[in-house]
């Protein structure tokens, strides 16, 4: 749950596309039984009991490059059929798994290129 997660946990227009969140996970132990915006966080150990207890198909990825795909493997050995990862890391999934790659940098690099074709 660092700034993205917590920013994504906040943000209440994901709802209008279907996509209700509906907990947060983080390995730093001072975090679980917090909320944030209402959404309660546990520890990332208790993922595939609160995935069955929730029945989430979908997992958001906002953690370091160097985790994200230990992460994948967990989350997806906890129950998830879906990734939306916000990690520039191309994470390696089963082929039954969804995987959607949303790389801020590389939006912004493609929005500098714009800029710069205008400008010249």
């Amino acid at each position: 749950m660092g700034s993205l997660g917590a920013a994504l946990l906040q943000d209440s227009g994901l709802n209008q596309y279907g996509l209700e969140i509906v907990a947060g996970f983080d390995v730093r132990r001072e975090l679980a039984g917090t909320t944030i915006n209402g959404i309660p966080v546990f520890h990332l150990d208790n993922f595939p009991a609160k995935q069955k207890e929730y029945g989430a198909t979908i997992g958001v990825i906002t953690v370091p490059v160097d985790k994200a795909q230990e992460v994948t493997e967990q989350i997806i050995a906890g129950g998830i059929k879906a990734l939306w990862n916000f990690t520039p890391f191309r994470i390696r999934v089963p082929e039954h798994i969804v995987v959607q790659n949303t790389s801020m940098y590389a939006h912004l690099a493609v929005m500098f290129n714009r800029l710069n074709s205008i400008n010249h």
